[in-house]
């Protein structure tokens, strides 16, 4: 997949396009809907690209900075699912003050048609679009007309279930990583460089791989979960038990982290200064607070225990 990421990198040769437009965080199954819808719709015009366009940063860290969500995918990770889903190329627009004042005949004249040179659009149908989100796909529809696009508005639904980035962030922050596997399709996951921690866990025969929190985006909340460990670019994947959180048996820890014991890992595993992805797939309790390092080992033994049989391994 190409990624541009400014107006000016599109090939002017591009040739004409189905055009899909969102934040497109954590690619939900919504999202993956209107991907696919945009596929069928390239294949009956005959048309080769499916281009998906996504703004960089979010526009709410632009016009509302402190209610700026934490991200559930970086933009790298984005173009990956999308590619998956359907699209062959990803525009990143910049989103700025300036962009931000466009009205929607700017937004679809400098993007849609003199940029990308659509043929069609297929959007969310809770799209919005221009200043002051003016704009939606009823506008879309028309302004499709004057500019010789067809435009589709796609239900992000399951059932009576919507899907949208928010309700993913909600299920993060009640700990109900399975809901928010649901909406993805997936299980949710972060990606980070594991950086060296206190040694704690090494010194209680419980070493562990650790993530910054602040580091790798959206989070869930505080507490133990079951999941996989990948080590990129290898793929190589182990079970894990993580801990999230900043660990109250012990005070002195005053970052977030997120971390990953290995089950059943070698002695010699050294995935320092790898990057890694830590998929969630179940929560197993709440973070607690124990009285001596003893008790905490007796607890993590019996997160293991859970862990093996929420993964269903031996």
């Amino acid at each position: 997949m190409r990624i541009w990421r400014s107006l000016e990198e599109v090939p002017a040769d591009l040739g004409h396009t189905v055009v899909t437009i969102g934040n497109f965080d954590g690619v939900h199954l919504g999202h993956v809907g209107v991907l696919q819808r945009a596929r069928q719709v390239a294949d009956r015009l005959d048309l080769g690209h499916v281009v998906a366009v996504t703004f960089d940063p979010h526009p709410i860290a632009v016009l509302r900075p402190v209610s700026a969500p934490a991200m559930l995918s970086s933009i790298e990770r984005r173009a990956e699912l999308l590619e998956a889903a359907g699209a062959d190329d990803l525009l990143v627009v910049p989103f700025t003050d300036e962009v931000s004042d466009w009205p929607p005949e700017r937004f679809v004249e400098e993007i849609l048609v003199d940029t990308l040179h659509a043929s069609a659009v297929v959007v969310g149908a809770n799209f919005r679009f221009g200043h002051r989100a003016a704009g939606d796909v009823a506008l879309l529809h028309r302004l499709g007309v004057d500019n010789e696009f067809i435009v589709e508005g796609i239900e992000l639904s399951a059932g009576p279930q919507v899907w949208s980035s928010t309700y993913v962030r909600t299920c993060l922050a009640t700990g109900d990583v399975a809901g928010a596997a649901e909406a993805l399709g997936r299980p949710y996951s972060v990606r980070g460089v594991v950086g060296r921690g206190d040694g704690r866990g090494r010194g209680m025969g419980w070493p562990t791989a650790n993530l910054a929190a602040a580091d790798v985006g959206a989070v869930p909340t505080d507490g133990v979960y079951a999941g996989w460990l990948r080590v990129l670019p290898t793929g190589e994947r182990h079970p894990v038990a993580i801990s999230v959180g900043k660990n109250p048996t012990f005070p002195g820890q005053r970052e977030r982290r997120v971390e990953s014991y290995v089950i059943d890992g070698p002695d010699d595993l050294d995935l320092y200064d790898l990057e890694v992805e830590v998929e969630f797939v179940a929560h197993l309790r709440e973070q607690r607070r124990f009285d001596d390092a003893e008790q905490l080992g007796e607890a993590i033994e019996q997160d293991v225990r859970e862990a093996r049989a929420a993964l269903g391994i031996a």
